[in-house]
């Protein structure tokens, strides 16, 4: 993460070796994550989700490799007794769900492992105004100097109930998580996002990436663009939604919503 490793040149004492995981666990399957068959049936869906779209091949190329990451830590922490992992999390459904994730393979290591979970705390912009972040790429670099302070050892309790947590998400086999408040994960079926994502199709002919950037930067729960991609081809496949031009990248085709130019037209003679 870029602006955390600037925080670190600003200040050497935090310098370590930054390692991200990439895959959003807020959505798609995470039934039996941590075994080969699992992990399989994710990477099945998530081939199927960017099939024809933007970030097609992803998946075979392993640009994402959360396991090989946790592999690499935790032969890290064996190789050295002294090493301690700090996991940095902010209030939203993707680094929550993450975590869960993350702290189920990590147990042995309590003691070791510290959290900086950024829920709900002032920190102050680049403009010098007061905002409560929901992300952490959003904080400025010397504001990371401050949160550093809040990192505590994540306790036997949470390694207790925490992995469990995310063995009864796994369990409601949903593919939708929603942060309820706290480290509370909600789920919800893959049509979540699809009533509020047409609202953002109009009656006029607009480029499919505009629909996802309008429901990005205002709906109130959002998720990545290539999920919204996904499930926008979904809504026109069950011709909630038209559309011309090739179903490939978010800027390959437009989309309105069924006969919308013909009942503007409509409207506009009947007036």
């Amino acid at each position: 993460m870029a602006v955390l490793k600037k925080a670190m040149e600003l200040e050497p004492s935090m310098a370590g070796e930054v390692k991200e995981i990439k895959d959003d666990y807020a959505v798609g399957p995470i039934t039996d994550l941590f075994t080969p068959e699992g992990r399989a049936a994710r990477n099945e869906w998530w081939t199927n989700v960017l099939l024809g779209g933007d970030y097609e091949g992803h998946v075979e190329k392993g640009i994402v490799n959360d396991e090989a990451v946790v592999a690499e830590l935790i032969t890290e922490m064996d190789a050295n007794p002294e090493e301690v992992l700090w996991i940095w999390a902010a209030q939203n459904k993707h680094d929550v769900s993450g975590y869960y994730w993350l702290v189920s393979q990590l147990k042995a290591y309590a003691s070791r492992v510290f959290i900086l979970y950024l829920n709900n705390l002032p920190f102050i912009s680049d403009k010098g105004t007061i905002f409560y972040p929901e992300w952490l790429h959003v904080i400025p670099p010397k504001e990371f100097l401050k949160a550093r302070k809040l990192a505590r050892p994540i306790t036997l309790s949470e390694f207790e109930v925490d992995p469990d947590e995310w063995k009864r998400l796994a369990a409601e086999q949903k593919h939708v998580r929603i942060l309820e408040g706290g480290k509370k994960l909600g789920q919800h079926g893959e049509d979540f996002y699809d009533a509020d994502l047409k609202r953002f199709v109009t009656g006029e002919w607009q480029k499919a990436s505009r629909v996802i950037s309008q429901f990005i930067s205002k709906n109130k729960h959002t998720t990545g663009d290539a999920f919204l991609l996904w499930r926008l081809k979904t809504l026109i496949e069950k011709q909630e939604v038209e559309a011309r031009g090739e179903l490939k990248g978010m800027k390959d085709f437009d989309v309105k919503i069924p006969g919308g130019e013909a009942a503007s037209a409509a409207e506009t003679t009947t007036e």
